[in-house]
Order: structure tokens, then sequence, then C-alpha cells
């Protein structure tokens, strides 16, 4: 199950070095309720990843600085720094393929 982030909990997921997803999202954004599921998915699927969901409109610290535009908005971080990202409705294989791609490094 997806960890639900606030600016406090995510700092400190990705200061703690291991691989770090964070979906950036709103109650508001259509795209961001339908990629729910989907990343959901990707944390039951990865258990031994941190995989968490942050809501942008009661947390907005991180989203401004890692410069996060348009939602949703999926960052993939490793050893504290910010490795992968993936914007808008995209499917579980992508989110993978950049998963796999992060785990590789």
């Amino acid at each position: 199950m997806a960890q639900q982030f606030t600016d406090q909990t995510a700092r400190e997921a990705i200061e703690s070095g291991k691989i770090v997803v964070i979906d950036f999202w709103a109650t508001w954004c259509g795209p961001c309720i339908k990629l729910g599921p989907i990343v959901e998915e990707l944390a039951e699927k990865y258990p031994d990843i941190t995989v968490g969901k942050l809501n942008i409109d009661d947390n907005d610290e991180i989203a401004s600085e890692q410069r996060v535009r348009n939602i949703p908005t999926v960052l993939f971080f490793k050893n504290g720094e910010l490795k992968e990202r993936s914007v808008g409705l995209v499917s579980l294989q992508v989110l993978e393929d950049k998963l796999n791609q992060v785990i590789a490094e």
C-alpha cells in the first residue's frame, strides 16, 4: 500500500538514501485520480521500495523544490537524489520501467 506523505515524511524518506517513489497529486485532478490505483499496484508489486503519494494542496514544499509544474508527476529518488521523472497519466509498465532503471543504477 502506498504511504500518504507529508512534506516532512517525504523529505525523511528521500534523505534515507533508499529508493523512494512519490506521486504528486491533488483531489481535483482527474488524471491524478486515475493514476492512484496504478501507484497502489506499483507499491504492492515492489514491497521493498518506499512508494507514496503527496497531496500538493496540503504539502507544497517538496513539489516546489523539485519543480513539479504539472500533476500527476511521479518522481523517483535514490541515494537522496532525483533519478527519474514521469509526468501525466501513464501505465504501470511505464512506472515499472523507470523504477527498474533506478534500481539498476
